[in-house]
């Protein structure tokens, strides 16, 4: 008996050589053309595991090959007479349980022929009811480029973004669609279709009242994490809701809330926090013309009106295209490097040419003059905020001012993160490597110091493979180069933060360390950690300041170093008088002024201004002092920093009535007087805990520094000093007994010393 007849089955898999697609109407379909013996009619293919599309069978190809049209070679990065594996494709075996119907699809959309494009407005909502019509069924997937025909006119479509339901789903509010290629859904009659202009933004969209802005300023793939921008999230919040999210929005809402779009924005902030870095970015999140991107010295030329002819330029192409297509227009950015540059407040240059004033009022007329546009958005970046012209920062121009501000621990992390990321991927960054402890270390860091500070960890790991002695000798296995937590460590030595604490200044002025020798010592310590500790923790104020006031050399500048260090703020600086030897009336106001706006950058900031008659250039014969450097420094010391930000100045005088006749004392909230060493048992305790006899004396070593040492000295001195009452220096003896470790008789030497310079 014979068994009836069976087709094998046809193989699920098979290598195919590409050709062109043989027929303009498939191409049209987005279907590739393959022999019926190959795969059935209607039937999905995936090509090298990753590109689906649907089949139309002809005849006129070949078994064994499979016609793909221009874009879909283009889509896949395929060549002619290329061998492809084919595979033939279930969706939802695929998909599992997550479904396989496309809820929504975002596009890009642009003439497929430029030289044809033409000012006919399309519907989108026509346009889409004609897409899914064409399209339905076929499976679609981020990044596929469409042949699309509407209306008799050709289009490129790109998928931008997907978002994949089951049809049984009710709702897909609040799920993000997909940019990855992988996301692949089947269009069906249910299926939302957004367009969005194309980058060249020469498609005119009719705008709408109900669906997403054709002109939407935000690609619709676009994801935050591709900026690769960290510590800045409720910064590019605040940019998004102020400058962006009315462009995003139908026409029709924004209408009846009689709102207009934002023209300017002003990123401000320390060098280093990542405001140029956003401008370099920018143009990946925008769905908009090609950002103008101008350094501000460019603008300015020798030629007489040259440089208001710059700015007329920049906007141009803006305004031909608003007055040829209006608010259908796309939207142009401009965007200012180093605004102050070029921008300062007219009529302080004082160069009598006024060139500089021109191009300010140039730029004014431009954002928002008597023709005013409303397709630029223009984008400024400064150090100097308070340099630029009051004007630009109105409402109607600079509107948008945000603060790019240091990043906090959090934001470190991000930043260390994104820049460690390609070490991670390679295995180059060591097991050990504690990116929180990283984030820790570097208070007050910057973006572009977090970044220093990774190159040179990177410099301590290559140098591990440098032969001692050479520049250029390799050693040992480099290709297997380890950047562990040592070098990061090692770089925090070498790499500081330009607003972070100056510890080298203020170690110097507290190298002996703070001895306590007196209760009233303790007293000024303990007062001036309640005033650090009041400023740290009260709700209602954000500035402090107190004065340290005593004699020369009584350690107040001491004092307040070492408690400056021991608050362990993020900022704490030292102003003194030996950074500005040299310096002009001018050139101290500006340092000044430059010192406390420094202040103002981190959240927790500390400046001890020190030898405040010296600052001021007092002297007690001739011109006395300098009028304007101690009105700018008054100024600074009666002014708050802003909000989210504080403040404790610490100030030292020797001479507390000359702070009393220029009124300075109003400027300070609390004032602690530092005095010398005034009696006999303040000398011996100095003499303890400072131990200067312990080991000095060889063969005849004294004592050690016990009390026996200290009682001799103690009775010598009453011996002189029957009251016990002294005046001297606590500077001065902690020279005295130095230098009396030099001479025969230490002891000896120190109470005759003392004696010499005690004070009436």
């Amino acid at each position: 008996m014979s068994l009836p007849f069976r087709r094998a089955p046809r193989p699920t898999s098979r290598v195919l050589i590409v050709k062109n697609s043989p027929d303009n109407e498939i191409a049209k379909t987005n279907c590739v053309a393959a022999s019926q013996q190959d795969f059935p009619d209607g039937s999905y293919v995936i090509l090298d595991g990753k590109f689906v599309f649907s089949v139309r069978n002809t005849a006129k190809v070949m078994p064994g090959s499979i016609g793909l049209s221009g874009n879909q070679r283009f889509w896949g990065s395929w060549s002619t007479d290329q061998n492809v594996t084919v595979s033939q494709y279930d969706l939802f075996a695929e998909n599992g349980n997550k479904g396989g119907y496309l809820g929504t699809v975002n596009v890009e959309i642009n003439f497929w022929n430029k030289n044809r494009a033409n000012n006919i407005q399309y519907d989108c909502d026509e346009m889409m009811k004609v897409f899914v019509q064409k399209f339905e069924s076929q499976v679609l997937q981020p990044t596929q480029i469409l042949l699309f025909e509407f209306k008799g006119n050709y289009f490129e479509v790109i998928v931008k973004s997907t978002l994949v339901v089951d049809l049984g789903q009710v709702s897909a509010d609040g799920i993000p669609a997909s940019s990855n290629i992988m996301s692949k859904g089947m269009v069906v009659q249910t299926t939302v279709v957004n367009f969005y202009k194309g980058s060249d933004g020469l498609v005119n969209l009719k705008p709408s009242s109900t669906r997403p802005n054709a002109d939407a300023i935000i690609r619709p793939d676009f994801k935050f994490e591709d900026l690769g921008i960290g510590g800045l999230d409720k910064e590019f919040t605040a940019i998004f809701r102020r400058a962006f999210a009315s462009r995003i929005f139908p026409p029709g809402v924004i209408e009846k809330m009689g709102m207009t779009h934002v023209k300017g924005m002003l990123l401000y902030g320390p060098p280093g926090t990542g405001k140029t870095l956003i401008a370099r970015q920018i143009g990946k999140m925008l769905n908009a013309r090609e950002p103008k991107i101008v350094n501000g010295p460019e603008i300015l030329s020798k030629y007489v009106g040259s440089s208001e002819e710059n700015i007329r330029n920049l906007f141009k192409d803006a305004e031909a295209e608003y007055k040829k297509k209006g608010d259908s227009s796309a939207l142009h950015i401009i965007i200012f490097d180093e605004l102050d540059s070029v921008f300062k407040q007219r009529g302080s240059r004082g160069d009598g040419t006024g060139v500089a004033d021109n191009v300010v009022n140039q730029l004014l007329a431009k954002m928002d003059g008597v023709d005013q546009l409303n397709n630029i958005l223009v984008i400024g970046m400064t150090n100097r905020k308070d340099l630029i012209d009051s004007a630009l920062l109105r409402p109607g121009r600079f509107e948008v001012q945000v603060e790019i501000h240091l990043p906090d621990e959090e934001g470190r992390l991000q930043i260390l993160k994104i820049k460690t990321k390609k070490m991670v991927e390679n295995n180059v960054l060591g097991k050990d490597v504690d990116l929180q402890k990283l984030a820790e270390l570097t208070k007050n860091f910057s973006g572009a110091e977090i970044e220093g500070l990774i190159k040179s960890a990177g410099s301590f790991a290559l140098n591990k493979h440098i032969k001692v002695g050479t520049l250029g000798q390799l050693n040992g296995d480099f290709s297997n180069i380890i950047i562990d937590m040592q070098c990061f460590l090692n770089a925090l030595e070498e790499v500081k933060p330009a607003f972070g604490v100056h510890e080298e200044d203020l170690h110097d002025c507290v190298k002996g360390g703070i001895i306590n020798y007196s209760p009233k010592i303790h007293q000024v310590i303990k007062r001036v950690e309640r005033d650090i500790e009041q400023l740290r923790q009260s709700a209602d104020f954000n500035f402090s300041s107190l004065l340290l006031y005593g004699p020369a050399g009584s350690g107040k500048t001491a004092l307040a170093c070492q408690l400056a260090l021991d608050s362990q703020f993020p900022f704490i600086r030292l102003l003194s008088a030996k950074d500005m030897v040299g310096m002009s009336e001018s050139a101290k106001v500006q340092h000044i002024d430059s010192v406390f706006r420094d202040a103002y950058k981190s959240p927790l900031n500390l400046l001890v201004v020190d030898d405040i008659e010296a600052l001021i250039d007092y002297v007690p014969i001739g011109p006395r002092f300098s009028a304007v450097v101690l009105r700018a420094l008054m100024t600074r010391l009666a002014s708050s920093p802003p909000d989210g930000r504080r403040l404790i100045v610490i100030g030292t005088t020797s001479n507390y009535s000359l702070m009393k006749s220029l009124d300075m004392l109003n400027c300070f909230n609390d004032e602690v007087c530092v005095n010398n060493v005034t009696s006999l048992d303040e000398i011996c305790a100095v003499v303890d805990k400072a131990g200067f006899f312990r080991g000095s004396g060889g063969e005849d070593e004294i004592s050690n520094g016990d009390d026996d040492t200290v009682r001799r000295i103690h009775a010598n001195l009453l011996s002189i000093f029957p009251q016990g009452k002294i005046n001297i220096p606590i500077k001065k003896v902690l020279f005295i007994g130095d230098t009396s470790k030099f001479a025969r008789d230490p002891e000896d030497e120190f109470v005759q010393l003392i004696v010499e310079n005690s004070r009436p």
